[in-house]
């Protein structure tokens, strides 16, 4: 039997659920690319319940759902003019199951009509991050260097829209 999948935006109940998603998932996939402490960092600045209840609140989460469990999240926001993924992420025995895209497909309907690219940013030590981007479309920009850490360097990625 097949679970079935929704994808929906998130709703203000759905913001402790999203936390702990965050919680339980964030720190194992970072661990390994940026060290423990790092990571936990990674949790405690973008999965708080305040700026997860922002973000909810400017309906910019998108979220994934199998048989009443949370399995995926994705936000999107604005940085100078530009609008952003800031965060996809999977339950990892969801990975490489159509997800993904399904999640991000779903972001980019929620976009203003007027917005022309998408911009993603991520670790360039997270290289299945990098190729998955590349696959949907994301064509790479630049990489902003961290001063003190080399594994916390950004690299920035663009989608030009195709709109009616």
């Amino acid at each position: 039997m097949r679970d079935e999948i929704s994808i929906r935006s998130a709703r203000p109940d759905d913001v402790e659920r999203i936390c702990r998603f965050g919680a339980a998932h964030i720190p194992d996939h970072y661990r390994p690319l940026i060290g423990s402490e790092a990571a936990l960092a990674q949790v405690d600045r973008w999965w708080s319940a305040d700026r997860i209840a922002q973000a909810v609140e400017r309906g910019q989460v998108t979220v994934a759902e199998s048989n009443d469990q949370l399995v995926g999240v994705a936000e999107r926001g604005e940085l100078g003019g530009s609008q952003v993924v800031w965060k996809l992420y999977l339950h990892p025995e969801h990975r490489g199951k159509g997800l993904g895209p399904a999640l991000l497909r779903h972001l980019i309907d929620q976009l203003p009509a007027d917005a022309r690219s998408l911009e993603v940013e991520h670790l360039e030590v997270n290289r299945r991050a990098g190729e998955f981007y590349e696959r949907e479309g994301f064509r790479y920009v630049r990489t902003e260097p961290d001063p003190v850490n080399p594994a916390m360097n950004i690299v920035w990625r663009e989608l030009k829209l195709v709109r009616d």
